[in-house]
């Protein structure tokens, strides 16, 4: 399959009656977007095993066609959706969309979204962005900027917004647009970035804008995704550029507050969100920060800093976990395992990998655990407790090694889905 015809209406095929995702029995939760529905990167499994036996959890399946990259895995109803360039299942290499059967692994389609990601070092190549699902419809937003809806029966493309012309927009870096996109009710929210439109909402159905926000200096999108806070009963949009973190009104698109970073090299984690606090954390020795949210006048959102930017606390891409008012991240890219208390900042513990983990880890949680995937392919089962670090539990992805290992990992329905490149692993890990 190719692009289809740029900007013809977006997703007509709704009106159909074409499009139809459901969960079945067997699948009773999705993990529709990055880090999960609530963004938060934590599950809510349960009864899930205490401990490995050495060789790893039950391997449900294995399957190839994900392609080249680090975006993680969407799962909605019976399917699994990624990014990935050159897949396996493709006669070329450019980047494709692609759908796999979620009991089975089994390839379903892939789509061709556009060029590969080919700037910079062979490990920094390759798509980052996680796709969003939402009844019926991919949303894609590619490495060069391109948003993408698809069909998610078919992967047939609908609209494409490039995000760059239509709103001046720019990465502040030069790893290429890595976000998931937001979808609420009927919005579509992004970070072009630059000052012209940092964050856009648009109508999801057919892409015309609803509002713009303008931050002004800003330096370029970052990595994070756009996370959804409330504050005295209004709805507030809190992300992260390169020029550091700020706060939109959901409704109108008005810029609230901004927490400056600046010397930044990414700015990658996806903001923690609890009550009216907002941690967010930049890598390469920035640190991490608290925020509160206060109501102000004529029923703005002003901010005060709980605590300044630590740098012990810096986390690069594997993302930052909340867990009982503890924060748990890997220490900026290396295998050392911060635990960190949310309202304080203070470092609790920290501890280097004891199984054999490398440089940066991604983390995801479920029942009180800490599932850790170091870049050499390292796996780990971690309690996630304020009283000490303890490796339960550890094995090596299968085949992996050839590029770092960085897309997080999924739990969703007692199974722990993994993606190293164009490989995919689906592990059961249920107290069964």
């Amino acid at each position: 399959m190719g692009l289809s015809k740029p900007f013809q209406a977006l997703f007509s095929i709704l009106g159909k009656g074409a499009l139809c995702l459901c969960c079945t029995a067997a699948f009773a939760t999705d993990w529709p977007t990055f880090r999960g529905s609530n963004r938060t990167g934590v599950a809510p499994d349960t009864n899930l095993l205490e401990s490995w036996p050495e060789e790893g959890p039950k391997l449900v399946w294995r399957s190839a066609g994900a392609g080249r990259g680090y975006a993680s895995l969407a799962i909605a109803g019976d399917r699994i959706y990624t990014l990935g360039d050159g897949p396996s299942t493709a006669s070329d290499k450019d980047e494709y969309l692609s759908c796999f059967d979620r009991a089975t692994g089994a390839p379903i389609w892939h789509e061709k979204t556009g060029e590969a990601w080919n700037n910079g070092k062979d490990d920094w190549q390759g798509s980052r962005s996680t796709p969003t699902i939402a009844e019926g419809i991919v949303y894609v937003l590619t490495p060069h900027g391109k948003l993408i809806g698809c069909d998610a029966n078919t992967g047939t493309v609908g609209k494409i917004i490039d995000l760059r012309a239509a709103f001046g927009g720019d990465k502040g870096d030069a790893w290429g647009y890595s976000e998931s996109v937001l979808i609420d009710g009927d919005r579509l929210v992004c970070t072009p970035g630059k000052p012209q439109a940092t964050m856009v909402a648009l109508n999801r159905l057919n892409g015309e804008p609803l509002w713009t926000c303008s931050v002004p200096d800003d330096r370029g999108a970052g990595h994070a995704s756009i996370v959804i806070s409330e504050v005295d009963g209004k709805k507030i949009y809190v992300q992260t550029t390169a020029s550091g973190a700020f706060a939109v009104d959901a409704e109108t698109g008005k810029l609230q507050w901004t927490f400056p970073i600046e010397k930044t090299t990414a700015v990658i984690p996806t903001p923690i969100v609890k009550g009216d606090l907002v941690y967010v954390v930049a890598g390469y020795k920035r640190g991490g920060a608290l925020i509160q949210q206060i109501p102000g006048p004529g029923g703005s959102i002003t901010s005060k800093t709980v605590f300044p930017l630590n740098k012990e606390l810096a986390n690069k891409h594997g993302g930052v976990i909340l867990m009982d008012d503890h924060l748990y991240g890997c220490a900026d890219d290396q295998p050392i395992i911060i635990c960190a208390e949310l309202e304080t900042g203070n470092v609790v513990w920290k501890e280097r990998s004891t199984v054999g983990g490398q440089k940066s880890a991604a983390i995801v949680a479920a029942d009180g655990h800490l599932y850790i995937q170091y870049q050499n392919g390292t796996v780990a089962l971690v309690k996630a407790d304020p009283a000490g670090f303890r490796e339960i539990s550890s094995f090596q992805i299968p085949d992996s090694g050839d590029r770092p290992c960085w897309a997080h990992p999924v739990i969703v329905d007692g199974m722990l889905y993994i993606r190293d490149g164009d490989n995919m692993f689906c592990y059961d890990i249920r107290n069964n």
